[in-house]
């Protein structure tokens, strides 16, 4: 189904806003995002995408996107181009139904995204941004124990919390004088996944999906 590997080192647009679409792309290995730039060059992250993940399934169906994706760390993906997808999607209802699952989660993630922004305070957005890439992790086996990797700078999170680099590094402060997580050398540990969730009022029901992968695993 995979046409052919691609890589991209970090820091790099797969494709930019306002670009046409003609492939979806498939991430293998590697973290990237969806982003949003005002015109005084401000950003906003509005979803992390993780390997397993496609990164704009079903996007050419609009004429060009309508924000841009990058990458955080290096990435190996692959690109379906539209005609082979769409006869795959046409001859395999399993794969079809698949990414509309996928399509449907990632609007859920953008609705508690939302609403991270929207009514969470600080503390309470990052700890629920880490127990949700901790949750979305852990099916594709890159969680080890209460530990995962966190390969992203201070201005990646604080552009995904809607914060500013200060006032994020203060509350990663106050998370980890409080217990509740230890980041390190690129790695997040989370001592107590209960305590994290209950600071963030975090409820896992938006990722069924992700946690039946797990379940199967």
């Amino acid at each position: 189904m995979l046409e052919g590997l691609h890589r991209a080192g970090s820091g790099e647009d797969l494709i930019s806003e306002g670009d046409p679409v003609d492939s979806v792309r498939v991430v293998l290995s590697g973290w990237l995002c969806r982003y949003k730039t005002l015109e005084d060059g401000r950003r906003q992250i509005v979803n992390f995408i993780f390997p397993g993940e496609s990164c704009d399934a079903h996007a050419f169906l609009l004429s060009v996107m309508d924000h841009s994706i990058a990458t955080m760390t290096p990435v190996v993906y692959s690109e379906i181009k539209r005609a082979r997808f769409e006869n795959l999607m046409a001859s395999d209802r399993s794969l079809a139904e698949a990414f509309w699952c996928e399509t449907l989660v990632s609007a859920a993630i953008q609705r508690e995204w939302a609403t991270n922004l929207g009514r969470r305070v600080a503390l309470e957005r990052v700890a629920h941004l880490f127990c949700e890439t901790f949750e979305r992790l852990r099916p594709v086996g890159m969680v080890d124990g209460n530990s995962c990797v966190m390969p992203v700078t201070q201005m990646d999170l604080a552009d995904a919390t809607g914060l500013s680099v200060v006032h994020l590094n203060r509350t990663l402060q106050e998370l980890r004088a409080s217990g509740l997580i230890i980041l390190r050398e690129r790695t997040l540990t989370i001592p107590d996944l209960d305590a994290l969730k209950d600071a963030a009022l975090y409820s896992p029901s938006y990722l069924q999906p992700y946690r039946a992968a797990e379940a199967t695993r």
